[in-house]
């Protein structure tokens, strides 16, 4: 990349825009040792000034820093910039019949996120050069609504150009919708809103070759304990894309209730859910898969069992201990509930459950939970300790949990009655199931993903990794994100306190995490549990924190936050700009004033 002070003339544009003193109070940006740094405009500087995108975009160590999650690959770029006449935009995109409304749809919100940086589109300057944005798929055989698996391509490379005074091209290679569309993405954050000459800008020149370093990068949300609206649910989805997240992961159902439409088993919905207002129906959650597809996310969902059930199955006689006190006896939160697996009635209505399940997500990964059983619960059920004695089995907790084994295999074989041939991917929480030696004895590795909750240095991860098995991280001590709360079953703060912040979030290093078995490490998630959040409160939860973690599973930085933070800010503010209700980091100040608020710790003086 060339050195940047070239660029301070060659961005002196033609300007159509009177400057006096009269007019606002104006600043403009000099990179000054790789820091945009906050200048004065004056009638002499103003020709050669920069906004603070388009420094944000060459100030820095080789890669645009609009750009979040940084690019995995090779980035090469000039350092100047085109003018875009936004009302010559042209999308040259696959013709492919049943892709055809994914297109749209993208087209559509590519445009809408052009406009979200400009205050008012009235001031906005016409004139410039058309852009012309084609898409490439290297393979176009198969004309069918794509599927996002654990084997799909997400890469893409993004080429810029132009000559003379010719329009400006964005060539977006890739080998199928989802690389395509997060070359979308990225062409979206380069494309920059100039609020000095109130222009729509474009890097002139830029060959970007990218892809993510990890499969699985997701979010989960608990929509049990408290309940979150369609809207607010898409509003995280759009978050996500914005930052290349794949994969939603939908807590639906939870002891506290059950706000998923089930057909053939409408008692638990009319019953469980909080009210016929806060039920998910069929055409909700095909609307929000729908949504997440073309956005290139997942949405996964999760049947959580044998534990956290209870409100919607009062009368179906196959719950043990529900609702049971003193709680604290028999669960670690209220309400407390648990599956009978000694009820043989269960399981065609686990399999109807995992019917409709299916039908409406699809998935290729199905989350069966299997958190927190409690062998106290089991053991307080005459009918479940009878039933233990017949077969022969004693009470100790290892008899227990071969009760547990058993339920899981008579549930897993539902899901694969319902899922016919396809045989999709388990994921499991760990547990006592997923310690030495029962992982061995009821969980084959082929079969199962183990999602890990405990801390990043917890010795039975490589437990886990050493007997095979894939997994995904959300260690609670970094990407739980409903922890630094007040206690709401006791006092003080609650259990996974204190509050963690975005810099412990972007250094959580999976390869540290895995060792010597990085290659089973599917990627993370960042986990909101919903006791102390509802929609109100849930941007701000996730964002900017959950865009951390999509830079660390996409390009999986070896530099820490440190050399992230003015990124980070910048978009923070652009979050904002998209209607993201992004908690705030530092005072505005921070982000016009480049690596001025933060102070290492050796430099403190008190």
């Amino acid at each position: 990349m060339k050195v940047l002070a070239p660029l301070l003339v060659v961005l002196a544009l033609s300007v159509q825009r009177s400057c006096s003193a009269g007019d606002d109070l104006i600043y403009g940006y000099e990179c000054q040792q790789s820091r945009c740094v906050k200048v004065e405009l004056d009638a002499q500087n103003f020709q050669k000034a920069i906004s603070l995108p388009v420094c944000r975009l060459f100030c820095g160590d080789g890669v645009p820093g609009t750009i979040w999650p940084r690019p995995s690959g090779l980035v090469n770029f000039d350092n100047y910039m085109l003018t875009v006449d936004p009302d010559n935009i042209q999308f040259i995109l696959p013709t492919l019949s049943k892709q055809a409304h994914l297109w749209a749809a993208s087209k559509e919100r590519f445009m809408q996120m052009l406009y979200a940086g400009v205050p008012n589109k009235n001031i906005l300057k016409k004139g410039g050069r058309p852009l012309i944005v084609t898409v490439e798929l290297q393979s176009t055989l198969d004309d069918v609504v794509p599927k996002l698996t654990l084997d799909t391509d997400e890469s893409y490379t993004l080429q810029i150009s132009s000559s003379n005074n010719s329009a400006a091209t964005a060539t977006i290679t890739a080998s199928n919708y989802f690389g395509a569309r997060h070359g979308l993405e990225t062409l979206s954050q380069v494309l920059i809103y100039d609020d000095i000459r109130r222009e729509l800008q474009i890097l002139a020149r830029a060959d970007i070759d990218d892809r993510p370093a990890f499969k699985w990068r997701g979010l989960l949300l608990d929509t049990s304990r408290n309940f979150f609206s369609v809207k607010s649910i898409k509003r995280t989805l759009d978050a996500m894309a914005v930052v290349k997240l794949n994969t939603f992961h939908w807590h639906i159902t939870d002891s506290h209730s059950f706000p998923l439409e089930v057909k053939s088993q409408p008692e638990l919905y009319k019953l469980g859910a909080y009210s016929p207002r806060k039920v998910y129906s069929h055409e909700d959650i095909a609307d929000i898969v729908e949504y997440g597809r073309v956005r290139g996310i997942r949405v996964m969902p999760e049947f959580d069992a044998p534990a956290h059930v209870g409100e919607g199955w009062q009368h179906k006689d196959m719950i043990a201990c529900f609702n049971a006190q003193p709680w604290k006896n028999y669960c670690v939160e209220p309400p407390c509930g648990q599956f009978d697996p000694t009820v043989e009635d269960l399981y065609p209505i686990l399999e109807d459950i995992y019917r409709e399940m299916f039908e409406l997500f699809d998935p290729d990964v199905f989350h069966m939970g299997g958190d927190e059983v409690s062998v106290d619960c089991w053991n307080s059920s005459k009918r479940i300790q009878d039933w233990m004695l017949q077969k022969g089995w004693g009470l100790k907790e290892s008899d227990f949990i071969r009760l547990w084994g058993h339920f899981q295999t008579e549930a897993l074989n539902r899901v694969d009655t319902v899922a016919h041939s396809q045989q999709p991917s388990i994921t499991l929480w760990t547990s006592r199931l997923t310690d030495v030696p029962y992982i061995d004895d009821y969980l084959d590795k082929e079969r199962y993903n183990i999602q890990i909750w405990t801390t990043g240095g917890d010795s039975k991860i490589k437990d886990i990794l050493k007997r095979g098995y894939r997994i995904i991280i959300s260690n609670y001590d970094a990407l739980y994100f409903d922890c630094g709360g007040p206690g709401w079953v006791q006092g003080g703060n609650n259990w996974c306190s204190p509050y963690i912040g975005w810099q412990k979030v972007y250094d959580n290093d999976l390869d540290n995490i895995a060792g010597d078995y990085k290659s089973q490490v599917l990627g993370a998630e960042a986990a909101i549990w919903s006791e102390q959040i509802d929609e109100h409160t849930l941007d701000s939860r996730f964002w900017p924190r959950a865009s951390a973690l999509a830079e660390r599973l996409w390009s999986n930085p070896k530099q820490s936050w440190r050399s992230a933070e003015a990124r980070m800010l910048y978009h923070r503010q652009r979050l904002s700009e998209l209607d993201i209700g992004a908690e705030s980091m530092q005072p505005e100040w921070c982000l016009q004033n480049e690596n001025q608020c933060p102070i290492d710790a050796y430099d403190r003086k008190f």
